[in-house]
């Protein structure tokens, strides 16, 4: 990295330079990654061949749950491979909002919040609450996380949909069983400010004389400067001033204005694409469903992946879920 950003023209664009660093910066996290557990399975390997050396058994049994964490580690990190897209590398914004149905809903997505932030920490990932509205009696009615990990976008993103609960109220004196709903959406984050670089070479430069009022100076001087924008088109021009200078360097102020409003833009119709994904709330847009009586499962309706432990999935532990929509959505991408 040291020797490329060295090279003399390295920074001259200056987007382009920190797309290369963060693919660097992305391999070598790669590489630093499989060294590490390289290292671990060679660990293992020694322990084991010393614990059937000298026949200890509560070794083995050590080695056994070493060997399981790594297996765990190194199938995370095979799964890496499956989450490509632009965006999966990226940190991410998860946002939980309650369903019709007052206090059910609002326990309910307070519920989903700490199985998210368990899965964060799971994860060895980080989070900042950036939104948080109280249920007026429990619960919460919206909540907003910022999630910083590798691909933490990459493995939510696979959240986004309403998810169902079912279960006896406690809310209720009468103990009856209640189907609430929350929605779960995921955004990649995306940063605020737009940097716009322009480089020279994208430019074509015209000068020309001046129209309109302005006396015999307008007519006689090529101080009119129009500048072509060659990768998005956008043209500018200025001839309000006399000095060509002057009205070169307004017309790059224009020209910055408008790439800037451009790729914001196009940053908007990203998030509209993202918010077209989103559902009613409401029954039958479920993309899973957790029933807490009359017996115990989570169910995701895209893949039929089921699981009867309802504690572990509500303690954070849906990589299960997660790995299976992903590689089924991959699977059906390839096609």
């Amino acid at each position: 990295m040291e020797k490329l950003s060295s090279q003399p023209d390295f920074w001259n664009d200056n987007q382009k330079a920190q797309l290369v660093l963060k693919e660097v910066s992305e391999l070598k996290r790669w590489v630093e990654k499989w060294g590490e557990l390289s290292h671990k399975a060679e660990e293992v390997s020694l322990l084991r061949d010393l614990a059937e050396e000298e026949k200890d058994a509560q070794a083995e049994k050590d080695v056994t749950l070493i060997l399981g964490d790594l297996e765990k580690e190194l199938d995370d990190f095979e799964f890496q491979t499956v989450l490509s897209g632009e965006d999966d590398s990226k940190n991410a914004i998860l946002a939980i909002h309650s369903g019709a149905g007052g206090t059910e809903s609002q326990d309910w997505a307070q519920m989903l919040l700490r199985m998210y932030t368990r899965w964060v920490e799971r994860k060895g990932f980080r989070y900042d609450t950036i939104d948080f509205l109280a249920g007026e009696e429990a619960g919460i009615k919206s909540a907003a996380l910022e999630i910083t990990g590798a691909y933490a976008y990459g493995y939510l993103k696979a959240e986004s949909g309403v998810h169902r609960l079912v279960r006896i109220s406690p809310f209720d004196a009468n103990k009856r069983r209640h189907t609430s709903f929350a929605s779960v959406f995921v955004y990649p984050e995306i940063e605020d400010n737009i940097t716009v670089e322009i480089n020279d070479d994208d430019l074509r430069m015209e000068t020309f004389r001046a129209s309109g009022a302005g006396g015999q100076h307008v007519n006689k001087v090529s101080s009119a400067v129009r500048i072509t924008h060659m990768p998005t088109g956008i043209v500018v021009q200025c001839q309000s001033e006399r000095s060509q200078f002057r009205n070169k360097d307004n017309a790059l102020k224009v020209l910055k204005s408008r790439l800037y409003q451009l790729y914001k833009e196009e940053e908007e119709k990203k998030q509209e694409k993202l918010e077209s994904q989103k559902k009613k709330i409401e029954w039958g847009s479920q993309i899973r469903s957790y029933v807490f009586h009359p017996y115990n499962m989570v169910k995701d309706h895209r893949t039929n992946t089921e699981t009867g432990d309802v504690q572990s999935v509500m303690d954070g532990d849906i990589d299960e879920f997660i790995q299976a929509y992903l590689s089924s959505k991959e699977n059906t991408d390839r096609k």
